[in-house]
């Protein structure tokens, strides 16, 4: 039997890609492991795909000064030890790393070994994780053709993000009846993260009052960030964050407000979804959301507004300009080469 390994971890989004690759992976007769860090994140959401899990010592690389500075890179050996030790002894026939921390050691040291790598840079600009792998992998996966200009030519393989099949296969009479929904108003689904996005929530409910006129609006708003008093408002509802019922929201949903994480974004693209992004602004990050949503937008794929430029009339103008233009966001969606992002990846794993 052939194996592979897989890695990513550190946030949601660097272990639902690998998640996505699953069945393609197993239907072409891998032997799949996943390793992780001792207890993050990605341990226990691979947790409910009964797959063997290896975890190691992982450290953080830090631009800013911290304490951990000088104790993370310490992990970080004990970490590349541990996974080489692992690797040397299972003898995969590959690796595949969608990022994050975790996944630093795992591909140096299956290149050490002389263990193909192929890796999966999310954003337009690599991370500092990726840009550790990227010297030692024989391809770089990517989502946005801007990436392709700050790649190696001949690693650069433009591929997409891998979209969990199972969230094309939502049933929309089964999200409106989840929410209490009407089938005869279109519906607004809004995305703000696992955590939530305090200024997205914020302006989508003071937007409720003229938004309820016109739609529903089911609301991801993040772990404790349900607004009670709103609970019984008509045409509004809201969660914390939902798993498999995820799919039938999206077939609900005629319009999708969100933030603008790779991930997400290619979901949205996968799914054909005219979308309004909201990026996490530069103070709050390294930038990477701005750059994702700029793509989008200059493909034509979403409308954009900036958290700094956000107040109740203009998200509101912004809805109102997408439902009506919402076909044409449509067909550009609908031509886009970042369609098949399993099948391109699963066909790179198997020419190594």
């Amino acid at each position: 039997m052939k194996k592979i390994v897989l890695t990513g971890g550190g946030s949601a989004g660097h272990v639902t890609p690998n998640i996505a690759l699953l069945p393609s992976l197993q239907a072409a007769g891998y032997e799949i492991t996943y390793m992780g860090s001792y207890d993050g994140i990605e341990k226990r959401l691979i947790g409910d795909f009964d797959l063997p899990y290896v975890g190691i010592s992982t450290g953080k690389f830090r631009r800013y000064l911290d304490p951990k500075n000088f104790t993370d890179p310490f992990r970080v050996i004990k970490g590349f030890s541990e996974a080489r030790k692992f690797l040397k002894s299972y003898r995969p026939d590959a690796i595949f790393s969608k990022g994050g921390f975790v996944s630093v050691p795992v591909v140096r040291a299956g290149a050490s070994l002389g263990i193909p790598c192929i890796i999966h840079e999310s954003d337009m600009t690599p991370g500092l994780a990726n840009k550790l792998c990227i010297p030692v992998s024989k391809k770089v996966c990517c989502n946005f053709p801007e990436t392709l200009q700050l790649l190696p030519k001949d690693k650069a393989v433009l591929t997409g993000s891998p979209i969990r099949a199972e969230l094309a296969q939502g049933n929309r009479l089964a999200g409106l009846n989840m929410c209490g929904f009407s089938a005869n108003k279109p519906v607004i689904m809004v995305i703000g993260g696992s955590l939530g996005a305090a200024n997205v929530n914020k302006a989508v409910r003071d937007a409720l009052p003229a938004l309820l006129t016109d739609f529903q609006v089911v609301h991801l708003c993040g772990k404790d960030k349900v607004d009670n008093l709103l609970l019984n408002t008509p045409g509004y509802r809201q969660f914390e964050y939902v798993k498999a019922e995820l799919k039938d929201l999206f077939a609900m949903a005629d319009l999708v407000i969100s933030r603008a994480g790779a991930n997400a974004i290619c979901e949205l693209l996968a799914l054909k979804k005219p979308n309004i992004l909201i990026p996490l602004p530069a103070s709050s990050s390294r930038g990477d959301q701005l750059l994702n949503a700029k793509s989008f937008e200059s493909q034509g794929f979403s409308l954009v507004i900036n958290e700094d430029d956000l107040t109740t009339e203009l998200l509101l103008d912004r809805v109102h300009e997408l439902y009506f233009s919402r076909q044409t966001f449509r067909n550009a969606m609908s031509d886009s080469g970042q369609m098949d992002s399993v099948r391109t990846i699963v066909r790179l794993i198997e020419n190594l």
